[in-house]
């Protein structure tokens, strides 16, 4: 695997966790909406992540990178709450809130900041080795 590739999976990994740190952020900034019917109630998003292996093997490299193939709305239930005296109340007096778990949510935040920071590592490590590649072959 050349360092190209190295480099590569890093810049295309810190790229998917950005996506996910955004998308959790997002998630916990709705997390409290209310809304008068389900059809306008927030709901918790994920990104679904792909590794580019066709793409690898029509290119014949050992690593492969990370593609975002989109973002997914969750099916867990709504939050329905009998709240007849609030003013975004339907006509049944129930109010609805985002299927949004806010520690589910810090915890994947957690883990994409972590994530990320580890292909910052791995891109600044190829890079210092990329610069004492050159060194040598200047005859430092």
């Amino acid at each position: 695997m050349s360092l190209f590739n190295v480099m590569n999976i890093a810049t295309t990994g810190m790229s998917a966790e950005s996506v996910r740190l955004n998308t959790t952020a997002s998630n916990i900034a709705n997390a409290n909406s209310v809304s008068s019917s389900i059809d306008e109630t927030y709901r918790a998003r994920k990104p679904v992540f792909a590794a580019e292996m066709q793409r690898a093997i029509d290119d014949q490299t050992a690593g492969t990178g990370v593609k975002v193939l989109g973002i997914v709305e969750s099916d867990r239930p709504l939050q329905m709450e009998y709240n007849p005296g609030h003013p975004m109340a339907d006509k049944d007096g129930y109010i609805y809130k985002p299927n949004v778990n806010v520690v589910e949510e810090m915890a994947d935040m957690m883990s994409a900041s972590k994530a990320y920071e580890t292909n910052v590592q791995v891109a600044d490590t190829t890079k210092r080795i990329f610069r004492r590649v050159l060194q040598l072959g200047q005859g430092q």
